[in-house]
């Protein structure tokens, strides 16, 4: 979930003005280590990740990462979206692992804290202090030297301290504390299965992973909120694992039901088509019961259904079990988790006709939204969470300035938020191009800039706002009226000037860090 390290490689399909179009190999996740991702279209494919573009008109005031298509795609973003839309409240969070300088990949993610800050939504940023001893074994002394960096960066681009929390893993006794907790809803099976976990790793790695989890679900402690954590699409296992988390420590699972019995999403879509079309007169009854609906199923043949013969197997049991008990839309609210009072307290808010069983009760009169928000109310008010699923949205990587990955590890290939602006410049000046052999071939065929690490600059920074620009720019080149040698000396003076206000405002800053409510020096320091 961190911010650690979204410097990778985008490979180019289709022309795109966005700078990252997709590539057509392979897709890994893996949040520790050097993620690739050539083909983001298999991320909509393999991984369920949806395309933002397709809620691109419901976000007001979009930032510029959005309309370019930097940010690519999210998980169940609307709700976050129509909170921002409708005033109402809702969170963002991301953290940074603090195992080197803050770097132009980093400020993805600060601008999109901010950006939703400026929307309205709580911000919290956290140093993920713990994970980077844990995970990557970093000393504590380094770990404060780069986590002073990487905050001064984030109120250097405009995080407001008033409205914002800021904190660090390892001294927040709230996080830790939720943590534990959340570490009883999961096994080692579940870790080994997302993140490859063996007999090798050590424990306090796979603690780092549950903190992580609590830090997802954090900005809900005081109450249940859409959140978004916006970050690289490596870092999509956590937010999986914390959606189930979140779901798993609710007291109550809301679900459309058919009768007394549980069906699976398969068995209950099976009934409920078989409930709308069937008519109970054809019975001799006026009440449709689970024997007909069995009787219905038994005289259809199996290639007729949208279920395999297991599933068929399965419902039929259960509707002849159920023998003459009605078959009967009805909202289910099941037995989770929840406290004997939270359950009694459930029963008395339900109006109208209902049914209470030892593990769930069952409400005729309101529909399934209804059924949610009562359900998290009465959770909230007998001392539940009533966590919502956290939202994400993903940012594409970038390319490497020497035309692979760009690496931390390779201070040619990326460009420093701390880097001296003179070699910032000559970075930009000395970077990989699209253009071709010659300056004839460019103006005759045009340069590639869904191939440039150079026009990658100006999608992802340096046009900032101006969308009219970033397009003239890309235009321009694939037009074959702008060469590469001109357009590498304009990036780069504006590489440099970026550099200097930055670097500017952080000496600005300086003094607001001395009044932050976090541990600039952490006491395990050894």
């Amino acid at each position: 979930m961190t911010g650690d390290d979204p410097l990778e490689e985008s490979e180019s399909g289709e022309p795109l003005t966005d700078g990252g179009a997709a590539g057509a190999d392979d897709v890994a996740l893996d949040p520790w280590g050097s993620s690739s991702v050539s083909d983001y279209r298999k991320l909509f494919e393999e991984f369920g990740i949806e395309e933002f573009d397709e809620v691109l008109e419901e976000v007001p005031n979009p930032h510029y990462l959005m309309r370019r298509g930097v940010i690519f795609g999210h998980r169940d973003y609307r709700p976050v979206a129509r909170a921002l839309q409708n005033d109402e409240p809702a969170a963002v969070l991301s953290g940074f692992m603090p195992t080197g300088d803050p770097h132009i990949g980093h400020k993805l993610v600060f601008d999109e804290i901010i950006w939703h800050q400026q929307q309205g939504a709580d911000a919290y940023a956290l140093i993920a202090d713990l994970e980077a001893n844990s995970a990557r074994g970093m000393s504590w002394d380094e770990i404060d030297e780069h986590a002073r960096d990487y905050l001064l960066s984030l109120l250097a681009l405009g995080f407001d301290l008033e409205e914002g929390t800021l904190y660090r893993q390892s001294e927040n006794r709230e996080l830790q504390d939720l943590a534990f907790e959340l570490g009883a809803e999961a096994n080692f099976s579940e870790l080994q299965a997302i993140y490859g976990f063996d007999g090798e790793t050590d424990v306090s790695h796979m603690q780092s992973v549950v903190t992580q989890m609590a830090d997802i679900l954090y900005p809900q402690l005081e109450e249940p909120k859409p959140t978004v954590i916006p970050v690289g699409p490596d870092q999509d296992p956590h937010v999986r694992l914390a959606r189930d988390l979140a779901e798993r420590m609710r007291f109550f699972k809301v679900s459309e039901a058919y009768a007394s019995f549980e069906l699976d999403p398969a068995e209950r879509d099976l009934v409920a088509d078989f409930y709308e079309r069937l008519d109970p007169a054809e019975f001799d009854d006026d009440t449709l019961r689970c024997v007909h609906v069995a009787e219905a199923l038994e005289e259809t043949p199996l290639s007729d259904l949208a279920v395999d013969a297991d599933t068929l197997s399965s419902v039929l049991t259960k509707l002849n079990e159920a023998g003459m008990e009605p078959i009967r839309p009805r909202t289910r609210f099941f037995d989770r988790r929840a406290t004997d009072e939270a359950f009694d307290a459930l029963i008395d808010a339900i109006d109208g006709e209902k049914r209470v069983y030892e593990n769930h009760v069952d409400a005729f009169e309101i529909d399934l939204a209804e059924a949610e928000e009562l359900a998290r109310e009465v959770e909230v008010d007998t001392g539940g969470y009533g966590f919502q699923p956290p939202s994400s949205i993903y940012h594409r990587f970038m390319t490497g300035l020497t035309g692979g990955k760009m690496s931390s590890s390779i201070p040619a290939s990326h460009i420093s938020l701390l880097d001296d602006p003179q070699d910032g410049y000559d970075k930009v000046k000395a970077a990989t191009t699209g253009g071709r052999e010659t300056a004839e071939e460019q103006r005759e065929k045009g340069g590639k800039a869904d191939e440039c690490p150079v026009y990658e600059l100006y999608a992802y920074l340096l046009s900032g706002d101006d969308d009219e620009f970033a397009k003239r720019v890309y235009d321009e080149c694939v037009g074959g009226e702008r060469l590469c040698g001109d357009c590498k000396e304009q990036a780069a003076q504006l590489m440099r000037e970026f550099l200097e206000e930055h670097q500017e405002k952080r000496d600005e800053v300086e003094e607001l860090l001395e009044d932050v409510d976090i541990e600039l020096e952490s006491p395990r320091r050894r």
